[in-house]
């Protein structure tokens, strides 16, 4: 068990600290941020899971800022914090020391008024200027969460123009054709090769993270599980066990099996539907039906399991709410075999295939520097040696009690992401066989006791989900209520590379790089 209290010497830090849930988090001066920011991550090599401010003005008289910074394999996060006044409403940008930062900062600018000083490109993001005016900022607590906002009458901000003689633009979306949700890209092209892409995003923007402070806690679980669809569970997770870290609650061994199962049925249904759909956009529609076939069969499982194809209503903090008797199991494990074999004869049909490989080597490759500068997370960065997964580094349910190890490649293409991805599948495969087999000979109560959450204190919940983890940040009040609930989905630190994977790539190629990174819009937005 880590000493929480010898921690911060190690890293050699002379704060005052406080232990709160599985955290120790301890006041910053602004002037002494950077340095302290420079020592965990740049010295220590600490990896930064998110970064969350908060309006703690009624008891506090300022807003904080939270830097998460993550030990891994101790399940322990360091968080300098830092106050700002209303008055100056200003705290020092880090962008500068590392890109990483870049966009939780203006995030923070966007939602809480508080303006990154030293920040290359102070501006708003998510909010878009037509619908909410610029003095308006939703996570501040003096902001009602519904209140109705009239549209400004302003205009979207221009696209910036890449000139050039031959140049010209292509719009797609934000409407897209099929059951997607909206985004806009510009392109600026020369023939068909791509000089130049700037997405807009934002256009689902429903203030999640506002609800969570005013939903009742039955709520908030339904909620995590809405804030993107396909990671229902993943997301219900990372929420339940931010919760269980900040009651201290002890699951038992089955209830935490029960979680890897769950899990990595989630997992492969959404890898089965990415290499089908990666297949497809190269025109092999063999394995596009034959991909989504699987993920079909993994979906009635998690109806059989749970009653719900997209396994809600099964998370609950302290553990989960759905069982599997030893018949099940058996059935279970017949049925995975079946499937594994399934997938991989699909695969090596594949491998076959000239035209599907000659299209992923190469496309859309994302270099391994500008990978790490943004802090991308999940297929990734695995696709371009970035050795990083919750389930290994910070881990939670019973993955460290079972056997299976982290895929990765190093070429950063889409051929890279599809391998990664058939790689994680058999991982999956691996961890499933494992749980299912002592899933009979493991006892104890699927769920346990939260009881009141401690006033006036912090916790994080991180989970491995099929993009990329899933951090939560949360807080709660002076009467032990929920006051900050601070959601990271992948999606938000991988979107941010998207315009450097394909800059030189060619305007067909596009659908295929999309859809081997498949980002959440909704779960970028909030």
């Amino acid at each position: 068990m880590t000493d929480f209290m010898t921690i911060l010497g190690r890293y050699g830090l002379t704060y005052a600290a406080e232990r709160e849930g599985n955290i120790l988090l301890f006041d910053v001066p602004a002037v002494e941020l950077e340095q302290v920011v420079r020592t965990l991550k740049h010295e220590h090599h600490l990896p930064l899971k998110t970064v969350a401010a908060a309006d703690e003005r009624t008891n506090k008289g300022v807003f904080r800022i939270h830097y998460v910074f993550g030990i891994p394999k101790e399940g322990v996060f360091l968080v300098p914090t830092l106050s700002v006044s209303e008055a100056d409403a200003t705290f020092p940008s880090l962008t500068l020391v590392d890109q990483e930062f870049s966009v939780y900062e203006q995030e923070i600018m966007t939602f809480f008024g508080l303006v990154p000083k030293g920040h290359p490109r102070a501006e708003r993001i998510l909010l878009h200027r037509e619908n909410f005016s610029e003095d308006l900022y939703p996570l501040r607590k003096d902001f009602a969460w519904n209140a109705k906002q009239e549209p400004t009458g302003k205009e979207m901000p221009a696209f910036q123009q890449f000139d050039g003689e031959g140049v010209y633009e292509i719009p797609v979306g934000p409407v897209h054709a099929g059951i997607i949700e909206p985004g806009h890209f510009r392109f600026s092209v020369l023939g068909e090769e791509i000089l130049k892409l700037e997405p807009r995003l934002g256009y689902v923007h429903k203030g999640t993270e506002k609800l969570f402070e005013t939903l009742p806690m039955e709520r908030k679980v339904a909620l995590a599980e809405r804030i993107s669809g396909d990671s229902s569970f993943h997301h219900a997770l990372a929420f339940a066990q931010a919760i269980e870290a900040l009651a201290a609650a002890e699951l038992s061994e089955r209830a935490k099996l029960l979680r890897v199962i769950y899990a990595e049925l989630e997992r492969l249904a959404n890898h089965f539907n990415d290499i089908a759909f990666i297949m497809l956009d190269t025109g092999l529609s063999f394995g596009g039906s034959q991909g989504t076939r699987l993920r079909e069969r993994a979906l009635q499982w998690n109806e059989r399991l749970s009653g719900n194809r997209f396994l809600r209503g099964v998370i609950v903090p302290g553990g989960v709410t759905c069982d599997i008797d030893a018949e099940t199991v058996r059935k279970f494990q017949d049925d995975l075999e079946v499937l594994e074999e399934d997938f991989r004869e699909i695969i090596e049909a594949a491998k076959e295939s000239d035209s599907l490989l000659n299209r992923l080597h190469g496309t859309g490759r994302l270099d391994a520097k500008i990978g790490r500068d943004h802090g991308v997370v999940g297929i990734a960065a695995r696709a371009v040696g970035i050795n990083i997964d919750a389930r290994a580094d910070f881990p939670y349910a019973a993955y460290d009690g079972l056997q299976w190890s982290v895929p990765t490649e190093s070429s950063g293409d889409v051929c890279a992401r599809f391998f990664v991805r058939i790689r994680e599948v058999h991982q999956s495969f691996r961890l499933l066989s494992q749980a299912l087999t002592l899933l009979p000979h493991t006892k104890g109560n699927l769920t346990a006791s939260i009881g009141n959450l401690p006033f006036e204190a912090h916790a994080v919940g991180i989970v491995e989900g099929w993009r990329g983890d899933i951090v939560y940040f949360i807080a709660t009040d002076d009467l032990g209520a929920l006051s900050r609930v601070k959601v990271r989905d992948p999606s938000f630190l991988n979107w941010q590379v998207f315009p450097y994977v394909v800059t030189n790539d060619i305007v067909p190629d596009f659908p295929l790089i999309n859809k081997s990174f498949n980002l959440s819009y909704t779960g970028n937005d909030l």
